[in-house]
Order: structure tokens, then sequence, then C-alpha cells
């Protein structure tokens, strides 16, 4: 059975994203559907794969991770419009067998994803 994991990596201070909230849509005909919510534990993972088994069908989906809120928590100075707020990561899932891991590293300007293991 396939699942869709993430986590976060803080890369401007070398450690977990802990505390971050993340919101899962699923996007059919450039429309928005809520699918869940999490917020990362304290090893920058969400508790349970957001999606896995029946739940996890073919199609688009959009990740959205609250990355300045995570940050003004730890005091991190940010612009009052923040360069990053929401983070957000579109990707296709083509296999609902498989298991997709979408991991964001991040800092208060810039970011970086790729599919993990």
């Amino acid at each position: 059975m396939g699942k869709l994991t993430t986590h976060v990596l803080d890369t401007a201070n070398g450690m977990p994203g802990a505390g971050i909230h993340i919101a899962l849509y699923r996007v059919a005909d450039d429309q928005l559907t809520h699918v869940t919510s999490a917020v990362t534990n304290e090893d920058g993972r969400t508790d349970a794969p957001l999606l896995e088994g029946t739940s996890l069908e073919t199609g688009k989906y959009q990740l959205v991770f609250d990355t300045a809120a995570y940050f003004r928590a730890r005091n991190t100075t940010l612009e009052e419009i923040p360069f990053l707020d929401d983070v957000v990561i579109r990707f296709g899932i083509n296999n609902s067998d498989q298991h997709y891991h979408v991991p964001l590293l991040v800092s208060p300007y810039s970011f970086s994803t790729y599919r993990g293991s």
C-alpha cells in the first residue's frame, strides 16, 4: 500500500522544523480541495502519513507549509511581509502503490525539496 509522508528541516538553524503547520490539498481543474492538516513533531515529521492506503489516489496535490509562523516563533527577525510566508509545493502522484516522501529544507530566504524515500 502506498503512502504520502513529509518532514521539514530548518537549514538556517541546523535542526528539524518542529511545530510547523502543514495543509494538504488535492488539485483538480485548478481547484483546491482540503484533504488533511498536520503539525510537525520534534523530529520535523508528522506523527502519521498524510495519506495512506486507499486514501492515496493518483493525481495532483499541494502541500502548504506555514514557515513564517515557525521562524517567528523561534524569534527570527522577518520583514513585515516575509520573503517566504507559506511554502507551497505542488506535485503529482502517478502510482498509488508507491511511497511518496516530500521533504522540505527551509530557511527564511530559501527552500528546496525532492522526492525522498
